[in-house]
């Protein structure tokens, strides 16, 4: 084959989306999430009759409104967002359309792909321009238009952690820019970071969580699903930014560490997992459980109801 040839292929195939970036099935949401598709969830419930607060946060009035969602469109009122809600909810757009359901998918788009929309709820030439380069960069039909599999990629779609001043920092373990995650699972560590920030301990270090589309990434056997997410332990001189700590050394702050775990899972009631984490005064707590490897950092793994994966099923 001709070198031009080659290389255009290897140009192409560097665009193709890694398989299994994508499921088949919308990913599940339920009480205890958090952020984009929460906030998108509500957005779609209001524009289908069922009014909720818009605040990120799937709360009891969001389970009310979705078992009231699911009651009106015969499905099981289990309160849990799955495949089949997520379908009735996900309603077609084009240019010209309007309304929550608008706002619904320019949440999407600001928050997954970082999009320059504004959130207006109206279908205007910049929220079309944004649905075709989403469409082109998931290898679907570019037609500026929004279907079931446009919403269904959307909402699956990893999320990239933002590195600010007031809240995550960012260390390399040599995976480059392995920083994205459900949109739960970034909205949950985003949060605690902040949380930690405002009571004095310092930026939060954010280590591997998944690539962009899920996958093998070196050096960890999980990591794959977006629902693991790997952050240095805090530190008394609050420098985990710039370096790292082991339980065993005294620069590890125990009580601040402690802290950040119980804000971890306070905002994600139900959807943590476990923590890998080897300070045995915090195995005994209860709060964390040994596993070889995680002296110097926590792992914590989120999960979802309908996971495929046991590994991730609440």
């Amino acid at each position: 084959m001709p070198l031009a040839a080659v290389l255009a292929v290897l140009a192409l195939a560097a665009l193709v989306v890694p398989a299994g970036a994508y499921t088949a099935r919308f990913p599940s949401q339920s009480a205890g999430d958090r952020g984009a598709d929460v906030r998108a969830l509500q957005y779609l419930l209001s524009a289908a009759g069922t009014p909720v607060g818009i605040n990120g946060v799937f709360t009891p009035a969001t389970t009310a409104a979705v078992r009231a969602f699911q009651t009106g469109h015969g499905l099981t009122a289990d309160g849990i967002v799955g495949d089949t809600t997520w379908a009735a909810l996900a309603m077609p757009l084009a240019s010209g359309s309007s309304g929550p359901a608008v706002l619904a998918l320019q949440t999407e788009l600001r928050t997954k792909r970082r999009a320059t929309v504004v959130a207006d709820g109206v279908y205007r030439s910049s929220t079309v321009a944004a649905v075709r380069a989403f469409q082109s960069h998931a290898g679907l039909p570019v037609t500026g238009r929004v279907d079931a599999d446009v919403w269904r990629y959307l909402v699956g779609h990893f999320q990239l952690a933002a590195i600010t001043t007031t809240g995550l920092c960012d260390y390399s373990v040599g995976n480059g820019l392995a920083n994205w995650a459900t949109g739960s699972a970034i909205a949950t560590i985003e949060a605690a970071a902040r949380h930690e920030v405002a009571t004095g301990h310092g930026r939060v270090a954010l280590g591997d969580a998944s690539r962009e589309h899920g996958g093998v990434i070196s050096g960890h056997d999980t990591h794959r699903r977006g629902l693991d997410v790997d952050v240095r332990l805090l530190r008394k001189d609050k420098a985990q930014c710039r370096g790292g700590t082991t339980y065993r050394q005294a620069a590890y702050d125990r009580a601040a560490t402690r802290a950040l775990i119980q804000t971890i899972r306070g905002l994600a009631p139900g959807h943590v997992k476990l923590i890998y984490f080897n300070d045995p005064v915090l195995i005994r707590e209860g709060l964390t459980q040994h596993f070889t490897g995680h002296d110097d950092h926590l792992h914590v793994r989120f999960c979802e109801p309908w996971q495929v994966d046991a590994l991730y099923r609440c």
